[in-house]
């Protein structure tokens, strides 16, 4: 059968990927690319202004004494405060509970049989897109599941895997609701907005009506793009393990029926206590201003206790886990699959922590952002155009904050004079923004997908990644970005009261 000019140029891709060193080795590289050419840029005197602070910024020689004491003496720092690091471990806690001791198998095999086939990958990439209602919960739990829940019924695991890695990481701005995303660059926006107008303010709502839509938007491109270009690309999967055999699509006995049913009781009494400790007025998970940021620092500490206590629950009444030597043995057996992970963690910690020292994002970022704005672009050319640098720059600067506390004092106020609200500029930016976190090396989550990949596909490397995750980035970034302009220059309402047009 021939390839269709798409599929080969995937497999061109997935080549020209794979024939880079591992994962791991590729990190090291960069880390030492990274400190070759902070020495170079440094030596130049390579040097910007700050949008937001009005201070200088400059390229930092890593090479210099002081720089290279600190990659000794700060390595182990780098590692334990890499953010994904404690989340996925302590998650792993309750997840190798509730896996093994056959809670998510059983969750999985009524999945199976409660959705319809054909709705399965809509599904799971639906379920992405709102996973970040749970921070960044979405890519420890649900990314691995989306793998095995296709394997389960005979499709490839790779193709599961993709469509709900899509969903979390490509829809991470949209949302049915609205996120501690939402809040944070609103805040960016409205600092950014007073340079014009002091009075100016923006609502934590202000792109909600977009982000709604865009939420069964993503669904049906992420829906199209696996079932029509990566899962045939991928071919029929066979496979020989328990987890992903024919197994998993059985019904459930009556035991197993009854501790899914035990384990669902104890799953809602957990959420009734969340709820509990977090919505009234003086609450331990409320801060002394009111707000609900302790609810959503403690979001990974909370999702492992509801997997620990209900995989518990179900163990028992299926008797499964009989004792705590049980408990510990599981517990120790899951953290153990876990150490390619941590390796690679390692390095990307130290790669991560060189490129935000030597302050090589922020310049570029910078330089980006001036070069846009040097191009005197008008309309939705310009606007088109500011999409696809947050897209490249996304690549480059991790933080979706720190990317907008560049840009937003720089194009906030220079759409605003060209009659665009700061709000449609913010939602141009979360567009290009999420569009390209599936393909971003920077992806503090990076690690723990190539780890899930590789069960499925052993020799996996970048390459393997890349070429499953592009047609989702590419349709994303275009599709999205022509949705977007059409639907400010249509006059569309962004969010409550909030208008596209100054004035409009």
């Amino acid at each position: 059968m021939k390839k269709s000019p798409v599929l080969r140029f995937l497999d061109v891709v997935e080549r020209a990927g794979n024939a880079l060193p591992d994962p791991l080795t590729m990190f090291l590289l960069a880390a030492a690319a990274v400190v070759a050419a902070s020495a170079i840029l440094a030596g130049f005197g390579t040097s910007v202004v700050h949008p937001g602070t009005g201070q200088a910024v400059s390229v930092v020689n890593l090479l210099a004494p002081d720089q290279l004491q600190r990659m000794f003496t700060e390595a182990v720092k780098n590692f334990t405060n890499f953010p994904p690091l404690g989340l996925v471990l302590v998650t792993m806690i309750g997840t190798a509970v509730a896996e093994r001791g056959g809670l998510i198998t059983a969750v999985l095999r009524t999945t199976v049989h409660s959705v319809p086939k054909p709705l399965l990958t809509a599904a799971l990439v639906f379920t992405g897109v709102n996973s970040s209602i749970v921070a960044d919960a979405g890519y420890i739990v649900l990314i691995p599941l989306g793998a095995v829940i296709f394997a389960a019924v005979g499709r490839h695991p790779l193709a599961g895997l993709s469509a709900t890695f899509a969903g979390v990481a490509g829809g991470f701005s949209a949302n049915l609701s609205i996120t501690s995303l939402d809040p944070l660059l609103g805040g960016l926006t409205q600092t950014a907005a007073q340079l014009v107008e002091p009075t100016y303010t923006v609502s934590a709502a202000a792109n909600w009506y977009f982000m709604i839509f865009s939420t069964f938007l993503l669904t049906v491109i992420g829906t199209f793009i696996c079932d029509r270009i990566v899962e045939p690309r991928l071919g029929e999967w066979k496979s020989s393990s328990s987890l992903e055999s024919n197994d998993v699509a059985q019904r459930l006995s009556p035991l197993e029926r009854r501790g899914l049913l035990w384990a669902g009781f104890v799953f809602v009494l957990c959420i009734v206590g969340v709820l509990a400790v977090s919505l009234p007025e003086h609450a331990i998970l409320r801060d002394a201003q009111g707000t609900l940021k302790p609810l959503e620092q403690s979001i990974v500490t909370i999702l492992m206790i509801i997997f620990l206590v209900c995989g518990l629950v179900y163990g028992i009444v299926t008797r499964s886990i009989r004792s705590d030597r049980d408990v510990a043995a599981i517990t120790g057996d899951g953290m153990a699959t876990m150490g390619s992970y941590i390796v690679l963690a390692f390095v990307m910690a130290q790669f991560i922590s060189y490129f935000g020292w030597s302050n090589l994002g922020l310049v570029t970022a910078v330089n980006g952002a001036e070069l846009l704005k040097s191009l005197h672009l008008q309309g939705p050319f310009l606007l088109g155009t500011f999409v696809l640098v947050a897209a490249v720059i996304n690549l480059l600067v991790a933080s979706a904050s720190a990317k907008w506390a560049i840009m937003a004092p720089v194009f906030v106020p220079m759409f605003m004079m060209m009659g665009l609200s700061p709000e449609a500029t913010q939602l141009a930016y979360r567009v290009g923004d999420s569009s390209t976190n599936m393909i971003a090396p920077l992806l503090g989550y990076l690690p723990l997908i190539i780890v899930a990949v590789r069960r499925y596909k052993g020799d996996a490397t970048m390459g393997t990644l890349l070429s499953l995750m592009l047609p989702y980035s590419v349709a994303f970034l275009i599709v999205w970005t022509i949705v977007l302009i059409a639907w400010i220059y249509v006059g569309l309402p962004l969010g409550p009261g909030v208008a596209a047009q100054i004035g409009g």
